[in-house]
């Protein structure tokens, strides 16, 4: 009688050089379905990215617009403040310097009778240099052109050796402020005598008509 031995089993015949995976097909094959899966899972998944990278060149777009539109507003307001306060402060020291001008009119004065002297000489030219230094120019000169746009007449006559409206003598020194005068030279002025132009007018064409005679011969004698 032929005994079992226990805890054995009969496997079928394995060839020689063979795997497990060989012994089993079917079990190592994937199935068609589960192959083509993954594919279309990655092709949503990058449709989504790309969609959300788009999204986000969007924004990033409109925020650095919106930045730029920020820094050039914030760079016009900074030039606008600045050019407001130095018409601000302009005006301030024109209107400080206008009150002056009778102080500096009273030094001028005194200047020309000779009463600059002592502890007033010091004191008004101390001033004067304060006022140059703010900014402060006196213009108005005897026989420069009479400019309505810088002068003030106040005296009017006419005078022979003059060519065109004169100013004539000073009497009062005009001011100005960087561009802006604050107090025009009042001034006399002179105009050429009426007629005088006539006159010379004919001097000269008399002269010429002497000249022309001259090259010619002189008049005929009857």
């Amino acid at each position: 009688m032929t005994e079992e031995t226990p805890g054995f089993e009969e496997q079928p015949d394995v060839p020689s050089g063979a795997t497990s995976d060989d012994a089993d097909p079917q079990s190592a094959t994937p199935s068609a379905e589960g192959a083509a899966a993954p594919d279309g899972d990655d092709s949503a998944q990058l449709a989504g990215l790309t969609a959300q990278l788009d999204q986000a060149r969007t924004g990033l777009t409109e925020r650095t617009a919106d930045l730029q539109r920020l820094q050039a507003e914030f760079q016009n307001y900074r030039r606008r403040v600045e050019r407001d306060r130095i018409a601000v402060k302009e005006v301030a020291v024109a209107n400080l310097l206008t009150e002056l001008l009778p102080v500096l009119d009273d030094i001028g004065r005194a200047r020309e009778h000779g009463e600059l002297v002592g502890g007033f000489k010091s004191v008004g030219e101390s001033l004067e240099t304060v006022a140059a230094k703010m900014g402060l120019q006196q213009f108005g000169k005897e026989g420069e052109p009479f400019d309505p746009t810088i002068h003030e007449a106040l005296m009017h006559s006419y005078a022979p050796d003059v060519t065109e409206t004169t100013c004539v003598a000073i009497l009062q020194p005009g001011y100005r402020f960087g561009e802006r005068t604050i107090r025009p030279a009042r001034v006399a002025v002179a105009e050429p005598q009426p007629g005088a132009q006539t006159v010379k007018g004919d001097e000269s064409a008399e002269a010429a008509e002497t000249a022309k005679d001259k090259e010619s011969g002189g008049p005929d004698e009857g």
